[in-house]
């Protein structure tokens, strides 16, 4: 039950409203995963002149094997190495990808042009799924939950990559 494993990885393209960009965005990320996007909206008013339920950009959420494949190929495009601070306090870590292309195996696509992406993955322990229930929610122990040096360590061991303090 103390065993680690990846719950979940979200690809993210930010768009800034921009309708022309999300389109391309959405070929993206079908061209990358080849599962269905979801557009996301804006939760509020923003300075940026974005009205509140627009359009701003698109993910994708990955899970079980897609997951781990797609999270061996990112890592692989930053070099196998990651920041501390690239993780939070509940052992959860994000990796920013400048331009898709740096993926192995992509080959760049005209009509979809030049975007980066984010990477965020959850990890889990087995156990995490009654926190999520609708009935009887009941929280998870802290010594349940995972923290940051255990992510880490998680990292190095089965996916071989290295921290840079």
């Amino acid at each position: 039950m103390r065993q680690i494993r990846i719950e979940k990885v979200v690809l993210n393209v930010g768009c800034a409203g921009d309708l022309q960009k999300i389109d391309r965005a959405k070929k993206l990320l079908e061209y990358l995963t080849e599962r269905k996007p979801k557009i996301t909206l804006s939760k509020k008013r923003s300075t940026f002149g974005i009205a509140r339920g627009k359009p701003i950009g698109v993910k994708v959420t990955l899970r079980k094997k897609r997951a781990e494949e797609f999270l061996k190929l990112a890592l692989q495009a930053v070099g196998n190495k990651l920041k501390s601070s690239q993780f939070d306090q509940n052992g959860n870590f994000s990796i920013g990808i400048k331009e898709y292309i740096e993926l192995s195996g992509i080959k760049y696509k005209h009509d979809i042009g030049m975007f980066g992406l984010d990477v965020g993955v959850s990890l889990e322990r087995p156990g995490f799924r009654i926190q999520r229930r609708k009935i009887q929610r009941k929280k998870i122990p802290t010594k349940h939950k995972i923290n940051k040096d255990e992510a880490i360590s998680w990292l190095k061991e089965n996916l071989g990559v290295g921290i840079i303090d």
